[in-house]
């Protein structure tokens, strides 16, 4: 695949996901539509949403609920695009939202390969594709990142790294949508800083292409150990995403600090 063809691919599946046409996230004006369930999009999405807002770079396309639509509409017109992703901005977003008793709640980060660095990658250890029945066992926290332990039938192939037989490192993907497979990854604390978590990345990439699917890659901004790894696998940058969700639910997930999407 190409990069432009990695990119049509990532584009159309936020369409599915946001209720529009794949182009209009390259237009420069902002565009606003009404959140929809889809099935074609992302798995894991709990559509409708009543605000989320999605960045190629190039403008924001918002999904919003109807009663919300006004309020965000003033909002995302007010600032350039990616400032509307950053603070002091989202403070007031938070006021806006605050009437529909709504809060900010996931930022992140979306990384796809760049075709022309992506490369196998050597550690030192070795290597093992793993498909599902030979992963299936390995649902335990240390893995936590990079396997889906509420939804495992979406987890399609992992590839893991050894020392003498000992697991040490795991890349694993998850079918999210019919074309895209997200990659999650996990190294065993004595273990990393060594390349391991690049090495089963880049190879799980790889993999994964060559099936005809697009791997991509998410991360939260401040996590700077896991944007290394993207860039250092052969990632690249691609979209940002916001979500606002109910307030009893960001209030919960402060709480308990889980990921409760």
């Amino acid at each position: 695949m190409t990069n432009k063809e990695i990119l049509e691919i990532a584009l159309q599946q936020s369409a599915y996901d946001c209720n529009c046409a794949a182009s209009d996230f390259l237009s420069e004006q902002n565009i606003v539509t009404i959140s929809k369930a889809n099935t074609k999009a992302r798995r894991y999405l709990p559509l409708p949403l009543e605000c989320d807002l999605v960045s190629y770079g190039n403008n924001i396309v918002a999904q919003v609920s109807e009663r919300i639509k006004p309020a965000v509409t003033e909002y995302i017109n007010k600032f350039d695009a990616y400032r509307c992703f950053e603070t002091p901005q989202i403070n007031l977003l938070n006021e806006f939202l605050a009437p529909f008793d709504l809060k900010v709640c996931f930022m992140a980060e979306y990384f796809l390969p760049d075709a022309e660095k992506l490369k196998e990658l050597d550690c030192g250890y070795v290597l093992r594709i793993l498909n599902k029945e030979e992963f299936a066992d390995l649902y335990l926290e240390q893995w936590s990142n990079c396997l889906t332990f509420n939804d495992r039938e979406r987890d399609v192939l992992a590839v893991g790294a050894y020392d003498n037989g000992k697991l040490i490192g795991l890349a694993g993907c998850s079918a999210d949508s019919e074309t895209m497979y997200q990659i999650g990854v996990d190294v065993l604390p004595e273990y990393r800083q060594n390349g391991i978590a690049s090495a089963v990345t880049s190879r799980l990439a790889l993999e994964v292409l060559a099936l005809g699917k697009v791997p991509f890659y998410c991360a939260a901004w401040s996590n700077i150990k896991s944007v290394r790894n993207a860039v250092k696998s052969g990632f690249r940058p691609a979209w940002v995403e916001l979500t606002a969700r109910d307030i009893v639910f960001v209030n919960e997930l402060s709480r308990t600090g889980d990921d409760l999407r």
